[in-house]
């Protein structure tokens, strides 16, 4: 009984899961990995819309 429904438990996160990339394939403003973008001199992790402290064009 348990083994049923840990499974059940599995397949109901996995359909979610499938629903939740259908709806959110890709959220904007966020590139790479961790989603933040980066400077393209230093490679520093920018915060706002301001340029960087090392003078680099955003």
């Amino acid at each position: 009984m348990i083994l049923k429904i840990i499974s059940l438990f599995l397949i109901f996160m996995a359909v979610l899961a499938l629903f939740g990339r259908l709806r959110f394939p890709k959220l904007p403003g966020k590139t790479g990995k961790t989603g933040m973008k980066r400077c393209p001199d230093c490679g520093r992790p920018l915060i706002g819309k301001g340029p960087c402290d090392c003078g680099g064009k955003v």
